[in-house]
Formats: C-alpha cells, sequence, structure tokens
C-alpha cells in the first residue's frame, strides 16, 4: 500500500535527518545523566499525551532495567501520580502539574527531561521554570520549532510531524538507556 510505504520512507528520511542534528546533543544529555546518577541524583521526566508514555518508559527503563542486570538508577515519571496530578489540576492549575511535583521532590542535585513534540505545552513549561528555579538541569525533547523557553539540551528532532517525532523520541530514550546502563557499575 502507498500510505505503508510512505511512512517507512517518512521515517528514514526524519531517522537521517535526527543522526545528523542531534547525534551531539544526545552524547552530551547522556554524559549529564550520567553524571546526575553518578552523583546519587534523581532523573525526572515529564510530557503530556505520546510523551508521558515516553516518560513512563523511560523511567522504567532506569529503575528496572534496559538490556542488563544491574543496580536501579533513580528515575519518576511526573506523570504517574493520579492523585497528585488530578488534585493539582482541580485546585490550582493543569498547567502546574508537573512544577509543583518538582519543587516537591527535586533539588539542584537532580535533572528534568522535559518532553514535548511542540515544545510548547504549558505544563512542560513550567516544569522547565521550577527546574531552573531549582538549580536543576533539564534536558529537551521536542520536535522542529524547539522549546519555548531555554534548556540546556534541546534534543530538537528536525519534523513539524507529531508521529515522525516521537518515533525519534523513543529512539533517543532508548540509546539513552543504552549508554545510562553501559556506563553504570554493579549488577544485582
Amino acid at each position: 500500500m502507498r500510505s505503508i510505504d510512505h511512512a517507512f520512507a517518512d521515517h528514514s528520511t526524519v531517522l537521517g535527518a535526527t543522526v545528523r542534528a542531534c547525534a551531539g546533543a544526545i552524547e552530551r544529555a547522556a554524559h549529564l545523566l550520567t553524571a546526575v546518577s553518578g552523583a546519587g541524583g534523581t532523573i525526572f521526566i515529564c510530557g503530556n499525551g505520546g510523551s508521558a508514555a515516553d516518560a513512563q518508559h523511560f523511567a522504567a527503563e532506569l529503575v528496572v532495567r534496559y538490556v542488563r542486570d544491574r543496580q536501579p538508577i533513580a528515575a519518576l515519571a511526573l506523570t504517574t501520580d493520579s492523585s497528585t496530578l488530578t488534585a493539582c489540576a482541580n485546585d490550582l492549575g493543569y498547567e502546574l502539574v508537573f512544577s509543583r511535583q518538582l519543587l516537591a521532590l527535586g533539588s539542584a542535585h537532580d535533572a528534568l527531561v522535559a518532553i514535548s513534540t511542540s515544545g510548547g505545552s504549558q505544563n512542560v513549561l513550567r516544569a522547565i521554570d521550577a527546574a531552573r528555579h531549582l538549580g536543576m538541569p533539564v534536558i529537551g525533547l521536542s520536535g522542529a520549532k524547539g522549546f519555548r523557553v531555554p534548556v540546556d539540551i534541546d534534543i530538537q528532532i528536525p519534523s513539524r510531524i507529531t508521529a515522525r517525532i516521537q518515533e525519534m523520541h523513543i529512539l533517543v530514550i532508548h540509546i539513552l538507556c543504552q549508554i545510562l546502563e553501559g556506563e553504570t557499575d554493579g549488577s544485582c
């Protein structure tokens, strides 16, 4: 079918462009996350919709395992506590659901991975502001537009198509897991 061929061709084109545009940023992000983890910090991750699923996937791979058995890496998806999310959304507003958790749980010794295909999700932007307030470094996974606020490392997928951006985000997450797992000593 033509649509299937087109999807694979488009994916392949974006993959090649991502390798060229993002390899250096991915390497810098891996070094930053390795340093945070090695110093006993926590990797906080947030996003909405498919990016929320990616945040949870990333945290699970770090806490449990990616490929090999090893010591857990401290990671928390800010998308998983339904009581906190709904209380904050109801009482304070949905734009604060991630930042409120970061302010309660985070410190300058931690890192935030903010995921937004548009780079403009208000609750993710507020989380970035909260991380800045805490002195926490921020890694962004975004699309071609990048984030509307500064982040330390923006892994900007060179596409405006949400599906292609999300496909590359999960690949980047897996690459980061592979590097973090390879540089973490000890095993369970």
